[in-house]
């Protein structure tokens, strides 16, 4: 199971069925993004793609001798753009590929606007996701919930992403998912109802123990996206953001205008794709071997073209120098800044009580050294609410609890009020009342990640529930958000499971901050109203 695989075996038969001859490829927002994360623009180009375009564009040149490739999501919006195209088309051909079921209604439609009959093929390719690796998958949705209910366009968009993934995996599955979440609930009936809907399309090859689709609910797990990382892939996102693969480094003290936004790939960046999972120790180590290993390779500067072999030497060798040059800029930037923030706002400091709060069971300490670091200036503001809300989780219901003291530090730092607000709002999100297990337990010290995904070491009983045999392919979707975190233990689970596959989505990749935005749009209230003290609550109803 490669969802990467699955969505560029899509763009390729796309370009492969329009024949040779020059190409555009049309394109939505979602579309866009989709085919960038498996394919670079060089290598489109290579299939005789020479423009790309937007379907919404209102400035596009007629040009009849170019075919036009539509890589369309079935909206209704980018249905009525392909109308209004294809009674006035400005390219000579058309092929329209939808990433979902598309309606007999809007195919009808289509077929009316095509008057001068330019339509060459209609058909769908489910590559309606984000594939971010061969094993994971986003739909780069936030905000699904509104008090613990679906956002009911997410919840649509939920359905229609994890229906394309399984149709490109080729997997017709069981599905489970936790009896606390109303919200697996939901996206599992509505997955079940598409299959029932579309029977044909899911008629696969049935093997012996069937797949299966296991839906979470993040608030099952409010402490992983908490946590700092110290994985290459996982701690860059946390501390400086991945979207798309692509890194905004403008911030950066001192940075170069060409390294201001860089993409981390592992399809197209081998020293990536070799360290992603590696920590952060060892990444400083493969840095300095691989500038080593580029200051071989270097040409020398008074490097003599005597003959014509010592030119065509050099010039093949040129591109592959250049590439390694980038590559080497890139990471020796980026693994820099880690560096700085690093030791600039104390996260070793931070990270080690952290996993005190995660994995320990010493009240008293853990309560003394987050004290300690709320009154470290160094500590950024995000840090110091993160280690109050990892407090609050984990002794939610300890006799000698003291987050109110924790709660009047923050507002001493000039910590902002949103900020505050969540700690509370956390407890409601990812509290002991709305967990379906326990999260903490005192006697591992491994990653929270590995408590979450449990159920998918050898065996899988914990999962399958009532099956006496193993699935060998797994699904695995988190409503609310994955963590870079829980793919690496996913790696890791396929990694050293032969015959095991297993594949992580969520509505989006989650980074400290990016949770908390979600769990802001959420709506959840604290049932504990901030009020000031000595002020009671009334006693009618």
């Amino acid at each position: 199971m490669n969802v990467v695989l699955a969505v560029k075996q899509y763009i390729s038969k796309m370009i492969e069925e329009s024949g040779p001859g020059m190409k555009v490829l049309l394109m939505d927002k979602e579309t866009t993004s989709i085919i960038s994360m498996v394919y670079t623009q060089s290598e489109i180009l290579q299939k005789e793609v020479y423009l790309f375009e937007r379907i919404e564009s209102t400035n596009r040149e007629t040009m009849k001798h170019l075919k036009a490739i539509c890589f369309l999501r079935p909206t209704k919006e980018n249905v009525e753009f392909l109308i209004q195209e294809l009674r006035r088309p400005k390219y000579g051909l058309f092929f329209l590929y939808f990433s979902n079921v598309i309606s007999k209604s809007d195919v009808k439609s289509l077929a009316e606007a095509d008057e001068q009959e330019v339509v060459s093929e209609v058909q769908e390719f489910y590559g309606d996701f984000i594939a971010v690796s061969p094993h994971v998958f986003s739909l780069n949705l936030t905000g699904c919930a509104q008090s613990r209910n679906w956002n009911p366009a997410h919840l649509a968009r939920s359905t229609q992403g994890l229906t394309a993934v399984l149709l490109s995996l080729k997997k017709c599955p069981m599905i489970r998912y936790p009896l606390s979440s109303d919200m697996a609930k939901r996206l599992a009936e509505s997955v079940k109802q598409i299959i029932t809907k579309e029977y044909e399309l899911f008629d696969f090859r049935r093997t012996e123990v069937p797949p299966l689709l296991l839906i979470l609910d993040r608030s099952d797990d409010a402490i992983t996206p908490l946590l700092n990382q110290w994985t290459y892939q996982a701690m860059v996102h946390e501390l400086l953001g991945i979207n798309n693969n692509r890194i905004d480094l403008s911030r950066v003290p001192g940075i170069s205008r060409d390294l201001k936004e860089v993409v981390l790939s592992a399809e197209n960046d081998e020293f990536y794709a070799n360290n992603m999972y590696l920590n952060f120790g060892e990444i400083g180590t493969n840095i300095r071997n691989l500038m080593e290993d580029f200051q071989k390779k270097k040409p020398k500067g008074q490097q003599k073209l005597e003959s014509i072999a010592d030119m065509k030497a050099f010039v093949e060798n040129y591109p592959q120098f250049k590439k390694m040059s980038g590559t080497v800029s890139k990471h020796v930037t980026v693994v820099g800044e880690l560096s700085r923030l690093v030791s600039e706002h104390h996260l070793m400091e931070v990270s080690e009580v952290e996993q005190e709060l995660a994995c320990q069971n010493d009240h008293s300490s853990a309560l003394q050294n987050v004290r300690k670091l709320l009154q470290d200036p160094k500590v950024t503001d995000l840090d110091a609410v993160r280690l109050v809300m990892l407090y609050a989780l984990r002794y939610e219901r300890h006799s000698n609890s003291n987050l109110a003291s924790l709660k009047e530090a923050l507002t001493r730092r000039g910590v902002s009020d949103k900020y505050k607000r969540l700690v509370s709002v956390i407890v409601e999100y990812g509290g002991k009342r709305f967990r379906g297990s326990d999260l903490v337990t005192p006697k591992d010290a491994v990653a929270i990640t590995k408590q979450f995904f449990k159920g998918l070491k050898i065996p899988l009983r914990i999962i399958v529930l009532d099956l006496n045999t193993h699935p060998q392919d797994v699904i695995v979707f988190i409503i609310g958000g994955a963590t870079y975190e829980e793919a690496q233990t996913v790696y890791n689970l396929n990694r050293t499971n032969p015959g095991v596959r297993i594949v992580l989505g969520g509505t989006t990749i989650h980074n400290t901050k990016s949770f908390l935005e979600e769990v802001a749009a959420s709506g959840i209230q604290s049932r504990v109203s901030e009020r000031p003290r000595g002020v009671s609550r009334s006693s009618r109803r």
